[in-house]
């Protein structure tokens, strides 16, 4: 049988089929990303419709939530409906203020006008009784204008409610009753956890994202179905877990990150398989640079995030988005691609990023009206890239333009073409460093002690200058770095995740809120036909008093008090003896799922490789010729040193010259720098 992985980027669309017969075949091609996302999908499988019939999985990435709420574009009309008093939840907020010190800073639009935001009667206080009964005349009255306005959707937060959700329940049946039709989202099921604004906002953004999500995969669904494709088709969460499509198009929350968490994924697959314990990931595309890392094992997940926010050197920047609490994989992300732009900034110096050229037009060289120099021309310029190999030279691109346009850029600096080239690669290094220390350094950790995992189509271009500045002496590179996310959609599982907000000294019985979350978790995988899964459970502890919690591991009989003790210690070089509070419980179902695997491979004895050509290329700030691999050609077992570059269909792998390489024996660049054995 076949499985598909299909990866929607912002330059190109990225597809791995993989067919489990014999030794796990695998085909890999890009197609540019158009306007209209699930018509390239569509046409990337086209190629496979004789043999349809034999998929039994294609698994989906997709920035179809992002795009909407970045540009505000075909969101669902929304009504809201919360507790007399609380209209205006969403701008209140928190107070945050995107940029302190900008007096004219403006915060993001709310994604449901005041007009639209009704109240109604009724209270339930913190510890679950109710103070004022819910007045059914009130929400029959609201209910009645929704259906009349004809809104798409209506997202119901009254306060309190994650305790007690009673009142929402039943404003939900009302509205069922009066016949409205769109999507109904009450928070405490969509978010059910203490902090009202949060809970309503989560709750907003999922209604919101219904529309557009949901005619997404309906159209991407009929034009599979059309060519033959009756398969299951799962959908990339942001926390590296799968959903149905079904379940994405009622929870699209779910999968805002979609398209980040599929490398990782496939990281942490090649992690397991190495035996590496303490991993970087670094994933380089056409816009942005991403990096997260995997200790012991397991990524690094947070649960709130700000969707559609501003970042700032790697950080989201808090109140430039919209609140959203759902399990992801922690990222930092830097505005550095191959498209990113490199031009001077009000004082005259040279700028790399924030803005990009995208797919189009793209890099100059993509010879499609670009203007301006990006790290893409620079590459070429420098002799990194060949402009006639990449996607196997289906992919033409023009030196001459991308020499125009840094040539121009120079003559503006004052210096030559070479110096602004090499200018132009050491600050865009520069920038993406800053998301690696903000996975590491700035959380306590060392990166020095870390392998660095490079992949995206740029990524491993930079690969060796980025680890010599921090100081990494171990790189691996996987096999086609420039689908390696695509192919981590065929290693992901489907999963839920349910909680309950506990609020109690963890000498209170915690287990019973875990034993209940659990059997909500069994009742509504029942539900949907999942009966086999295993669960994987996380607990929120803080001090007594403190406003935010530290996620950890939970198992029944842990002693909870000195394990977040521990954690507290870790994180902030502290520990207290105060009364340790857990806030939320945490269960996520893992369903199994056929998933792809890497094969591995006997290794040849350990030999060189002669190279296929020599090339000039600028290696700090000289010109010097070096060997040239074509990496098909590397069988497992071949060894060698730097400098050299490995190209081959999907990206460019430069190696400086303090590298050692070999090939190991699932086809990875296994690099070590020889200063430092």
């Amino acid at each position: 049988m076949f499985y598909a992985g299909v990866d929607v980027g912002g330059t190109f669309t990225d597809v791995v089929v993989y067919d489990d017969r014999g030794p796990g075949k695998v085909e890999i091609f890009k197609v540019s990303t158009g306007r209209e996302p699930e018509a390239i999908v569509v046409e990337a499988l086209t190629k496979y419709r004789d043999s349809a019939n034999q998929f039994s999985l294609i698994t989906h990435a997709t920035t179809a939530a992002t795009n909407a709420l970045l540009v505000h574009s075909g969101l669902a009309k929304t009504a809201l409906i919360t507790t007399r008093g609380f209209r205006d939840i969403l701008q209140i907020g928190r107070q945050r203020r995107p940029e302190i010190y900008n007096l004219k800073t403006e915060r993001p639009i709310p994604l449901v006008e005041r007009k639209d935001r009704f109240t109604v009667r009724g209270r339930i206080l913190s510890d679950g009784s109710e103070l004022e009964r819910l007045d059914q005349r009130d929400v029959k009255q609201v209910a009645f204008q929704v259906k009349r306005s004809r809104f798409d959707a209506v997202a119901v937060s009254f306060l309190n409610s994650y305790i007690n959700p009673v009142h929402e329940r039943r404003a939900r049946d009302l509205l069922v009753e009066s016949g409205f039709k769109g999507q109904i989202d009450i928070s405490s099921e969509t978010d059910p956890v203490y902090r009202e604004y949060e809970r309503t906002s989560t709750t907003v953004v999922n209604s919101t994202l219904s529309k557009p999500v949901s005619r997404y995969f309906v159209r991407l669904e009929r034009k599979l179905r059309r060519i033959g494709f009756s398969c299951p088709i799962y959908v990339m969460n942001s926390d590296g877990t799968t959903s149905t499509m079904d379940y994405a198009s009622r929870h699209p929350v779910s999968m805002i990150e979609s398209g980040p968490t599929a490398g990782v994924l496939a990281s942490k697959n090649i992690v397991d398989l190495l035996g590496i314990k303490r991993a970087i990931t670094f994933d380089m595309g056409g816009t942005t640079a991403k990096a997260g890392t995997i200790i012991d094992g397991q990524p690094e997940l947070a649960y709130e995030f700000e969707a559609a926010a501003r970042f700032y050197h790697g950080r989201s920047i808090r109140g430039s988005g919209y609140p959203v609490r759902q399990p992801f994989i922690d990222l930092a992300e830097v505005s550095a691609g191959g498209g990113t732009i490199a031009r001077l900034d009000d004082t005259g110096d040279l700028k790399v990023g924030p803005d990009s050229a995208g797919s189009d037009p793209g890099p100059a060289a993509y010879g499609r009206g670009g203007e301006h120099a990006t790290v893409t021309d620079a590459n070429i310029v420098a002799g990194r890239i060949n402009p006639s190999q990449l996607l196997g030279g289906h992919l033409k691109l023009r030196y001459e333009l991308a020499l125009g346009v840094v040539r121009k850029l120079s003559r503006r600096l004052g210096e030559t073409v070479d110096q602004t080239t090499a200018n132009i690669v050491r600050i865009v290094n520069n920038n993406m460093s800053k998301a690696v220390r903000l996975v590491t350094s700035e959380r306590g950790r060392d990166p020095r002690e870390f392998t660095l995992l490079a992949f995206g189509g740029a990524g491993p271009l930079h690969i060796s200058d980025l680890a010599e500045e921090l100081g990494i002496n171990r790189i691996v590179i996987p096999s086609h770095p420039g689908l390696f996310s695509a192919f981590g959609l065929l290693t992901a599982e489907l999963s839920r995740t349910f909680s309950e907000p506990i609020l109690k000294p963890v000498a209170t019985s915690i287990e019973s809120y875990f034993r209940r979350v659990r059997e909500r978790a069994r009742r509504l995988l029942k539900q949907e036909g999942f009966t086999t899964y295993r669960t994987v459970e996380h607990i929120d502890l803080r001090y007594q008093g403190q406003a935010y919690a530290i996620t950890v591991p939970y198992k029944k009989g842990t002693d909870l008090a000195r394990l977040f003790g521990r954690e507290h210690k870790k994180l902030y070089g502290y520990s207290s003896k105060d009364t340790v509070e857990a806030v939320n419980a945490w269960v996520r179902a893992v369903i199994p799922t056929p998933k792809a695997r890497l094969v591995k491979k006997r290794l040849e004895t350990s030999r060189t490789s002669a190279p296929s050509s020599t090339r000039s290329v600028l290696i700090s700030n000289t010109r010097q010729k070096i060997p040239i691999y074509n990496r098909e050609y590397l069988a497992p077992g071949i060894l060698g040193r730097g400098p050299c570059i490995m190209e081959e269909y999907d990206s460019t792998t430069m190696i400086g010259r303090n590298w050692n390489w070999k090939i190991d024996a699932y086809g990875d660049i296994d690099m070590f720098n020889r200063v430092h054995e």
